[in-house]
């Protein structure tokens, strides 16, 4: 029974309307790492495209050639008779891996180039509205600082007001004195109020006034 069940599952799930995970495979799924195995790659692609690489190449080849031609026909494995067809072979095996190798590297490539102008793309947007808040605050400062009294300012208000003070005592003496002026015109004695305060300080006696008795005239 469990046989037959386990075949049941099988036919219904290798059937069209199937997703393909659920469907059962004939050989495993391979899965191997895309990080490590593309790491791989363009280690190797870097090293095929260095000096290093073309130099061991070229060694190769003059070594292979060299000794096919030069060595004697029972020990050369690549007779020239044959025009090097296995060099041939192993070269185009080498540019038919090497090909897909640059493409995958290069794939990871623009893959980080994209992932590097998102995050420059992010941080001049940042760098943007920095410098638009930076902006609008010196501007802010700038108002404020329109509104603070400045030094000279100050200077000229407390001149001013000085010179008001000036006029306005200037005017009072001048209402004293003609205050006192049209006391005189009228008849009233003057005040004199310095010299008793100067006696009061150095106290000095105070003048005897001497009352006269009037006498009458003769009479006739």
């Amino acid at each position: 029974m469990a046989e037959k069940s386990t075949e049941r599952q099988r036919s219904q799930n290798s059937g069209l309307d199937t997703p393909l995970e659920l469907r059962s495979r004939l050989f495993p799924r391979f899965s191997a790492d895309p990080d490590s195995f593309g790491r791989l790659t363009e280690g190797f692609a870097r090293f095929m495209g260095t000096p290093q690489f073309l130099l061991y190449m070229t060694l190769f080849c003059a070594a292979w050639l060299s000794w096919n031609t030069l060595a004697p026909e029972a020990w050369q494995f690549d007779p020239r008779a044959l025009n090097f067809t296995l060099l041939t072979l192993i070269l185009s095996l080498q540019a038919s891996y090497a090909a897909p190798l640059l493409l995958l590297a290069q794939n990871r490539q623009d893959d980080r180039d994209r992932v590097a102008i998102e995050q420059d793309r992010q941080t001049a947007a940042r760098n943007l509205a920095d410098t638009e808040y930076l902006t609008r605050e010196l501007a802010a400062l700038r108002i404020a600082l329109r509104e603070v009294a400045t030094r000279d300012f100050v200077r000229s208000e407390l001149k001013s007001l000085l010179e008001d003070l000036i006029l306005a005592s200037d005017s009072e003496e001048g209402e004293l004195e003609r205050r006192e002026k049209s006391r005189d015109s009228k008849g009233s004695p003057k005040t004199q109020a310095l010299p008793k305060v100067s006696a009061v300080k150095t106290g000095a006696a105070k003048p005897k006034v001497q009352k006269l008795d009037r006498q009458p005239p003769p009479s006739s």
